[in-house]
């Protein structure tokens, strides 16, 4: 047999946790052919492994290329970290569907999660979206789920209140379709709105539906601080409620009167698998998390969208409101400013205050001899809301905890950027800083249990039953790493630094990257849940 490409005297590491092994890799037709020894076999591709691992290509179990894949579908800031797999639709935004009725808040919520994206919304239906994703040809594959967020604007646009029976029944056919069009499941968003004005009953009435496609329900939580226990103890709910398998985004406890409760979090979850509720969650490696920069306004402030919270940023009486409000309301709901400080939060991406990229509140105030509130107010009035920031509020002793315990996976909760702004630097440094940070630095993880959590993990988690392992017939998205060179080199300072030491990246058995160098070549698929 001849072989399209062959990977030899590699250490493979097989994605499933146990001890690397020396082997050859025999690659044809995009899939795994064979692992063992291939002796004098022949292929049109021979790459020496000697001395280096290969394992499976890592999945981003959290991401939110939903349509910066449209602009930028080489993907390079991902395969450069070995990922060939991103899942997007997270935090409760998915690219679809989209209701003609109400486009423009779906619009103004997109632009500003994700601002200066020159997008043409040409979709309604998510299989609409799918297909305009494959025709961009994507240099990763991509794993959609659909969010009640984005279902919720299609039926009720932003505004506040319970769901009637008409307009429940109307999202649970959108959330239908988007299953049957391929979904892997549903994310919320409970921290923003339209999720933030959501009940758990409406949650659990959508999740059924995931669970009659044996999706997921991936979940950022209604509150990562004061109401973290609370807000797991829901996720748990809607779980047990609905049947559904339950994903808890990026798992972290924002603030330091918070720090630790990670402990109680995960002997929650371990409790629930006890009962049989199947709940697992993501991590990012990284002490501080990024978001828009209006998530630090209270949740009414966004009620009606956002031609109505910048109306309310220019009110003088109103902003005495929010001001009154932040500093009165530091326990009630995800108070940003309260458990970040004006110090930590800081300031990633701003379309009219180039100037402001990468300062903090605080520093920007002092510079223009400014209350941090009015700093705040006049950023987000400037850009139209089309600000976001970078906030630091974890504790690296919390990110160890859930980054070693079995039920965590790896995530970057970021995604593919334009040239410009300071973003995090886990848009280019998320995979190889787990290796370089939490295996070989600080020995927390065996290299093989952080592969695992990248790669096999998410898989299983998906059902991507024919990916994120190396075995004969499995697809061939494939890594081959230098252990002694891999090194995220992006930082809060340096953003936009590629790693080192990803020496091979194949995704469906083309080569992404050679000899540490993008090819240029897209073989990335739309996966659809079957």
């Amino acid at each position: 047999m001849a072989y399209d490409i062959i990977i030899r005297d590699g250490k493979i590491i097989t994605g499933i946790g146990g001890p690397w092994i020396y082997a050859d890799v025999g690659i044809k037709d995009g899939l795994i052919a064979k692992v063992g020894y291939l002796g004098k076999e022949e292929a049109e591709k021979t790459i020496d492994a000697s001395g280096k691992f290969v394992s499976p290509g890592f999945i981003d179990i959290h991401n939110h290329s939903d349509l910066s894949i449209l602009v930028y579908p080489a993907a390079e800031n991902y395969l450069m970290q070995g990922v060939t797999t991103i899942v997007i639709g997270n935090c409760g935004f998915s690219a679809a569907p989209i209701s003609p009725k109400n486009i423009e808040p779906y619009k103004s919520y997109w632009s500003q999660l994700v601002p200066g994206l020159p997008v043409e919304f040409t979709w309604r239906t998510f299989s609409e979206y799918l297909k305009t994703v494959e025709k961009a040809k994507p240099a990763v594959n991509i794993v959609p789920l659909v969010a009640q967020g984005t279902v919720r604007i299609a039926v009720k646009g932003l505004e506040p209140g319970k769901a009637s029976k008409e307009e429940l029944d109307e999202m649970k056919e959108l959330v239908r379709e988007a299953m049957e069009a391929g979904a892997f499941g549903m994310s919320t968003g409970l921290i923003y709105p339209p999720g933030s004005f959501t009940s758990t009953d409406e949650i659990v009435e959508l999740a059924k539906v995931v669970a009659e496609y044996k999706g997921i329900y991936a979940s950022h939580i209604r509150g990562e601080s004061y109401n973290l226990l609370n807000a797991v103890k829901e996720a748990i709910e809607i779980g047990e409620r609905s049947g559904v398998s339950v994903e808890i985004s990026h798992h972290k406890a924002a603030g330091r009167d918070n720090w630790g409760l990670v402990k109680k979090t995960l002997e929650m979850m371990e409790e629930a698998r006890r009962k049989g509720i199947d709940v697992t969650c993501d991590v990012y490696p990284y002490t501080a998390g990024m978001t828009m920069l209006s998530a630090t306004l209270p949740r009414w402030v966004h009620e009606g969208g956002i031609g109505k919270l910048l109306e309310r940023l220019r009110d003088h009486e109103c902003r005495k409101k929010i001001v009154e409000y932040i500093e009165k309301e530091v326990k009630t709901w995800e108070n940003i400013v309260k458990l970040a400080g004006w110090d930590g939060i800081v300031i990633s991406y701003s379309e009219k205050c180039k100037e402001c990229e990468g300062k903090s509140i605080a520093e920007i105030s002092r510079e223009k001899n400014k209350n941090p509130y009015d700093t705040l107010f006049d950023v987000l009035i400037m850009d139209e809301a089309k600000t976001t920031m970078v906030i630091h509020h974890m504790a690296e002793e919390d990110v160890i905890t859930v980054i070693k315990h079995p039920l965590s996976m790896i995530c970057s909760d970021s995604w593919l950027v334009p040239p410009k702004g300071k973003p995090h630097p886990r848009f280019y440094g998320t995979f190889p800083r787990v290796i370089k940070r939490y295996v070989k630095e600080l020995g927390v993880l065996r290299l093989e249990e952080a592969i695992m959590k990248m790669t096999a993990m998410p898989a299983q988690k998906l059902k991507l039953n024919n990916r994120g392992i190396i075995a004969p017939g499995f697809k061939a998205d494939i890594v081959i790493f230098d252990y002694n060179r891999i090194e995220d080199k992006a930082t809060y300072d340096n953003p936009r630094a590629y790693p080192t030491g990803i020496d091979y990246v194949i995704v469906n058995g083309v080569i992404a990257v050679e000899e540490g160098k993008v090819t240029g070549k897209r073989a990335g698929e739309v996966v659809r849940k079957r």
